[in-house]
């Protein structure tokens, strides 16, 4: 048995990104671990989802216990950090947050982890964050760090695979697939718009794996599911058919860093590292 650290921003985070590769090293009787670097507490919620006398981040703290119990969890830590909010504002500022955080000290939490689990893997994000979030940059730039102080042997980036976000966003059966929502026609339109201006997560040409998770996505969608108070009964994500879903979310992609391999053909194990 080997152990596997999944190193995240944000509760939810880790269902959308990575769920379906710890459903699958867990069946594989690997121990994964899930690390929360911040509460949370910026994301957005209806204030009927908070409970009178609780914050957002007492919300979220509990969905992702269900979440990481979907996941087949065995071990779940949060570092520490406020929630820094999205790229560019206020929140930012607040010098308790992720993005304000020493990298060396945030590092030397998440390595002391690392440590006590002894660590096969760990994974982080790309250099963007996916998209840019400082939450999410500051995830990569942590999670090295502290794969170098404690010595884990295999760091990868959780990624997009650029190209085929963009294909996706262009796809005409983008309003189809979202037709169950209560966005209307302008809305989704100016969502789609929003989506294809972004260059999100990695070149293709970069990406060393792609891991085919749709066996396991019935367990990530519930994961996903678990996380009520950002991703909505009426989400667009929650709202497509199971093979739309399984379209979108059935592969997550990979950074693994001193891979030889690059581009398709990609390596789809994350774990043969581990043999």
């Amino acid at each position: 048995m080997a152990t596997a650290v999944f190193f995240h921003a944000h509760p939810d985070d880790e269902a959308i990104a990575t769920g379906g590769t710890m459903v699958i090293g867990a069946r594989r009787g690997h121990r994964i671990v899930l690390v929360c670097a911040t509460d949370g507490a910026v994301g957005e919620a209806d204030p009927d989802m908070i409970p009178e006398g609780e914050t957002l981040a007492d919300v979220r703290a509990r969905e992702l216990t269900a979440a990481a119990d979907e996941l087949s969890v065995s071990r779940l830590e949060f570092l520490g950090y406020k929630d820094s909010g999205m790229e560019n504002t206020p929140t930012n500022d607040d010098p308790d947050c992720f993005w304000q955080a020493d990298v060396e000290e945030a590092a030397e939490r998440l390595a002391r982890i690392l440590r006590e689990e002894q660590a096969d893997i760990v994974t982080i994000y790309d250099p963007i964050g996916g998209y840019n979030h400082p939450d999410h940059i500051q995830v990569h730039r942590v999670g090295r760090r502290a794969a170098e102080l404690a010595g884990t042997p295999h760091v990868f980036e959780s990624t997009m695979n650029r190209e085929q976000m963009k294909s996706f966003g262009e796809d005409p059966a983008w309003a189809e697939m979202a037709e169950d929502t209560d966005r209307s026609a302008d809305e989704l339109e100016a969502e789609r718009s929003e989506f294809l201006e972004q260059d999100l997560g990695t070149p293709a040409a970069d990406i060393t794996h792609a891991v085919d998770v749709t066996g396991v996505v019935a367990e990530k969608k519930a994961a996903m599911a678990a996380h009520a108070s950002q991703i909505t009964e009426d989400s667009i994500f929650l709202a497509l058919p199971d093979d739309a879903f399984a379209m979108a979310f059935g592969q997550e992609w990979y950074v693994h860093y001193g891979s030889s391999q690059q581009g398709a053909p990609y390596l789809d194990d994350i774990y043969a590292v581990l043999d």
